[in-house]
């Protein structure tokens, strides 16, 4: 069954971006997917800025840290407002960076670098050093993977998480070499042990300062002989990196991870991995160039892959507010949205980063999934049990909250998402749509799934009749309630 045009847009558009905004919905009709895709690499090779979050008080800290030398000779009260700053800070990034997400016009490198924030996984409560490495992978997200992996490994936020700093000649520390080899290029069975402790001595001395520059401690780096991968040689951190990325199965092991994350989770072609894999090997490992030989070809458009993709926490979110602009009375309640559904941006779970796929689901995520829009637009109270993660993303707010908010145990009542929709767009889209086929073509708008199960006659009775517009408002928000939404 071939597919129409404006399902493959859509397509496009949810896996190379978070979804179309409403503005871009009657452009969906009429453009190609090869034109609609050039028009995203070009909007994405602007100039990027910096999301800057510290403020005057947080960079103030930070200098008084540097003119003291050592953290060790702050007080205990500066220690103390330093840690909270910094993780208020975290939070704003967070925030920051969602609504980029949401309104940058820059989709295929937002979304990019949401897959690299996932990839080089990384949990650092510091927010200049936080900061730095958010910069680091946009900045080189549609890049070269080689320009984008140097910069990552020698950042201070992944060196500090992956406990480099401790990484002395005298006492190897194995945990960034062995996560380069295993989360970062080749992937887990791809070499031995011995690599990894060979690769460790070699990076040694690699370390940052306080400024969260890269620092190249020569005397606790190891001068002597490494055997990495079948390589001999005085090799440091750089030669282990270049040595890496000579490795076809690199290029393999991210192709195929690419492949999950944009085109199918569940059904992986191993011929066309292997294809693209070598193309990107063949390319100096360019990013853009995977991208546009997965986006412009015939087989990305197939019926298997539209809809078959759960949508991270993220994306559900962000696609959400594209459709349907949301102000929020407290931006921080997406926060506790996050961390009901289990992705909380810079709070990967571990080093691995999020599982994704079915992991994304389970009774209680689907049921809260399913009430979001309603939350949004009705602003009512809901229960929940926010999934393990750390409480100090969210202890101001709930400190914010108190006066609506009861907390039993670790289950949360409140009316958290007070949020005003701008429905201007969405009504004026479907304006001109006659009555008997509204609710189809808003179906078709909003769900990518083929085989969609809604029941259109159960629908209307959920929907407002009172007016059309309120009819559009209603129909919206069913819709987005339904399981169909939830896949891309």
């Amino acid at each position: 069954m071939s597919v129409i045009r404006q399902v493959k847009n859509q397509h496009l558009l949810w896996r190379a971006g978070f979804g179309p905004s409403v503005n871009d919905l009657s452009q969906t009709y009429n453009a190609s997917p090869d034109a609609y895709y050039k028009a995203l690499a070009k909007a994405s090779s602007k100039d990027l800025g910096f999301i800057k979050v510290a403020d005057n008080l947080m960079d103030g800290l930070v200098k008084g840290i540097q003119e003291a030398g050592r953290l060790e000779n702050l007080s205990k009260e500066e220690k103390k407002e330093l840690r909270q700053k910094s993780k208020e800070e975290i939070r704003n990034l967070n925030l920051e960076w969602i609504d980029e997400m949401v309104h940058s016009e820059q989709q295929l490198r937002e979304k990019m670098s949401l897959f690299w924030h996932g990839h080089f996984a990384c949990r650092n409560l510091n927010i200049v050093f936080q900061q730095e490495l958010l910069h680091i992978i946009r900045k080189n997200a549609l890049g070269n993977f080689g320009d984008l992996l140097r910069e990552v490994s020698k950042s201070a936020a992944m060196l500090a998480f992956l406990n480099n700093q401790q990484n002395k000649k005298e006492h190897p520390n194995e945990n960034f070499a062995r996560e380069v080899m295993e989360l970062f290029t080749m992937g887990r069975g791809n070499y031995t042990e011995e690599d990894i402790k060979e690769a460790a001595r070699a990076f040694t001395g690699w370390g940052f300062n306080l400024k969260a520059e890269f620092v190249f401690r020569k005397f606790q780096h190891d001068t002597g002989i490494k055997n990495v991968l079948g390589k001999s040689g005085n090799f440091d951190g750089d030669d282990i990196l270049n040595i890496l990325l000579e490795q076809k199965q690199t290029a393999k092991y991210l192709t195929r991870k690419i492949y999950k994350f944009y085109v199918n989770e569940n059904i992986v072609d191993e011929n066309i991995v292997n294809a693209l894999a070598d193309k990107f090997y063949r390319s100096n490992y360019d990013i853009s160039s995977l991208l546009k030989n997965i986006f412009t070809s015939e087989w990305f458009y197939d019926n298997k892959n539209i809809g078959s993709k759960i949508k991270s926490p993220i994306e559900l979110i962000v696609g959400i507010r594209r459709i349907i602009p949301v102000t929020f009375e407290q931006p921080e309640a997406q926060l506790l949205v996050q961390r009901v559904l289990g992705q909380i941006l810079f709070y990967p779970p571990n080093v691995a980063g999020w599982p994704g796929g079915k992991n994304w689901i389970d009774s209680s995520t689907l049921m809260f999934r399913l009430r979001i829009p309603q939350l949004l637009a009705n602003a009512d109270e809901f229960s929940v049990k926010p999934k393990d993660m750390p409480d100090d993303m969210l202890e101001n707010y709930q400190m914010k909250q108190q006066d609506n908010m009861k907390v039993m145990g670790k289950k949360f009542q409140a009316q958290i998402l007070n949020a005003t929709i701008d429905w201007s767009g969405v009504v004026k889209q479907f304006s001109e749509v006659s009555r008997e086929n509204l609710l189809g073509e808003i179906a078709l708008t909003l769900l990518q799934s083929a085989s969609s199960s809604i029941n259109k006659n159960v629908l209307e009775k959920c929907t407002n009749n009172s007016s059309k517009e309120n009819y559009i408002k209603s129909a919206v928000v069913q819709l987005m309630c339904t399981p169909d939404y939830q896949l891309c």
